[in-house]
């Protein structure tokens, strides 16, 4: 029993190391008392918080993630699906399979934020809703023309797709709600679900923002960068970024029909890009057989490594999944370094081209959209083992989704708080101090007036009108007119220099007092 206990305490003092912010400050050399109470004061709050942060990943976050671990010599990007397949349970098996529809493809796929649901779409009009807990097909339609994206709205009830001429809005039951004319012919979606903004690029490079709740159209700009089928949005602040033909990536938002950040990638065109959950890294593949990874707080590339990727995309552990032809690669950084290695591999049967590769949240599964169809494996170490029944319950009842929905819509987010860094919503912007210019750049600045006003050239007038004397008059005024600014300036300055100078014997003594000053003889 006392051995148990402490290796629960050892347990313990390791999870509180893993929240404690660094070494404790040394307050014993500080002399002044106040500085050094309240230093004692923070350094035991956040004791306090680091002990509290521990318990809750104790008794609260119960599940943990766990990962491939190899034996000796092997490597876990030799591990195939087959031998995975052998070793799990049941309920974990059904998540690998192959749905096969050759003449439907290819295929593109979409999860909820919970990962209870998937809708794929067929390029040749076929869409499908699927339970991914019981895998049973809720609702299929055809609508009988070409599909080129599909997208989730703020729940399972409603989602968009991007069909031949106008993106449409459908409801679980594939009742057309919507038919957005506004948009055009759009070749991808994208939702920002805490602001409830529909975004989409069409093939003529415009980007629309669409606000569900009003219908209101929020933005409509031209990119001019040319016709481009990468989107993604940032997870973190709602930015759009496209990636262009150019090795450009543009980043947007609804209120600004100029990007705010606009950055060369590669030097051939950008195949596709991913944003990490936490919004710092992105990943970006180009035409020249390269995948970089970027970090957005510098703008600078952390690494860049061999390969070229049609799709990309993170899990919510950080796991990047890229695919291309019929291969699928998945790298993983487990020191926490931003140094990505080869995690997992996967070989599709010969002939798929893999289109659409997507985790699904808090499932150790990815979801690949391809030719012939849609396919499911497993990705040991890729979901949230612990969800948040207010972010996402993946086992929400219809009372628990109604009650979610009514307060997502009134802590909607207005596009305006759409910005880079969106900490900087709700602070007060620091007043900034004007440098006083010395004397030597005031004399400089009236000289360069003088200098302008002498160089004047004046129009020809009529006879009597063009003396000499009387240009020479009128220079005469321009210049001083130019110099005049420059003058009142210095006599303030030196009217506030003489003020200070200047100290009145009556205004330093009290009021009592004034009277027995001694006056001075006229």
């Amino acid at each position: 029993m006392g051995a148990k206990k402490e290796n629960n305490g050892d347990e313990m003092d390791e999870k509180v190391k893993k929240y404690l912010r660094g070494e404790a400050a040394n307050l014993e050399g500080l002399k002044d008392k106040k500085l050094k109470g309240q230093l004692a004061v923070r350094e035991d709050l956040y004791g306090k918080s680091a002990k509290t942060a521990a318990k809750i990943e104790k008794w609260l976050l119960p599940s943990e993630g766990g990962y491939l671990e190899a034996e000796g010599i092997e490597k876990t990007w030799r591990i195939k699906q087959e031998s995975i397949a052998r070793e799990i349970d049941i309920s974990s098996s059904k998540n690998q399979y192959d749905i096969v529809l050759p003449e439907l493809g290819p295929y593109t796929l979409d999860f909820t934020s919970n990962g209870r649901y998937m809708a794929a779409a067929g390029r040749k009009g076929h869409l499908a809703i699927v339970d991914m807990k019981t895998l049973n097909l809720i609702k299929e339609i055809q609508v009988k023309e070409t599909v080129r994206d599909v997208v989730y709205l703020h729940n399972e009830l409603f989602f968009a797709v991007a069909q031949k001429k106008y993106p449409y809005i459908y409801n679980r039951g594939g009742t057309e709600l919507h038919c957005l004319k506004e948009h055009g012919a759009v070749l991808r979606l994208q939702f920002l679900k805490n602001h409830f903004l529909l975004a989409s690029i069409n093939k003529f490079g415009q980007l629309h923002y669409q606000d569900v709740t009003m219908g209101e159209m929020v933005g409509n700009f031209r990119t001019g960068l040319g016709r481009t089928d990468v989107m993604q949005v940032n997870p973190f602040n709602g930015v759009v970024a496209l990636g262009h033909s150019s090795g450009t990536v543009t980043m947007w938002k609804p209120t600004s029909s100029v990007p705010l950040v606009k950055m060369l990638c590669h030097p051939g065109p950008v195949s596709s890009l991913a944003f990490h959950p936490n919004g710092h890294l992105m990943a970006t593949s180009g035409k020249e057989n390269k995948i970089k990874i970027w970090d957005l707080r510098k703008f600078e590339v952390i690494q860049t490594m061999p390969g070229h990727a049609k799709t990309l995309n993170f899990s919510q552990k950080g796991l990047l999944a890229a695919g291309t032809g019929s291969f699928i690669k998945i790298l993983a950084d487990f020191s926490g370094s931003q140094n990505y290695n080869s995690y997992m591999t996967h070989s599709m049967a010969k002939g798929y081209q893999v289109g659409k590769v997507l985790f699904r949240p808090y499932e150790d599964v990815l979801g690949i959209g391809h030719s012939m169809g849609w396919s499911s494996i497993l990705i040991p170490g890729s979901g949230e083992p612990n969800f948040d029944s207010w972010v996402a319950n993946p086992f929400e009842t219809s009372k628990q989704r109604r009650e979610k929905e009514v307060h997502s819509l009134l802590d909607k987010l207005p596009p305006e708080t759409i910005m880079l860094d969106p900490t900087k919503v709700g602070t007060v912007r620091a007043p900034q101090k004007k440098e006083k210019p010395t004397k030597k750049e005031i004399e400089a600045e009236m000289e360069a007036a003088i200098e302008t006003a002498k160089d004047t050239d004046f129009k020809k007038k009529t006879k009597g009108r063009n003396k000499p004397s009387k240009r020479a008059k009128k220079r005469q005024e321009m210049i001083e007119r130019a110099k005049k600014p420059f003058l009142e300036q210095q006599i303030q300055e030196h009217e506030r220099s003489r003020k200070k100078q200047k100290t009145n014997p009556e205004t330093e003594m009290p009021k009592s007092l004034q009277r027995f000053v001694r006056q001075k003889a006229a």
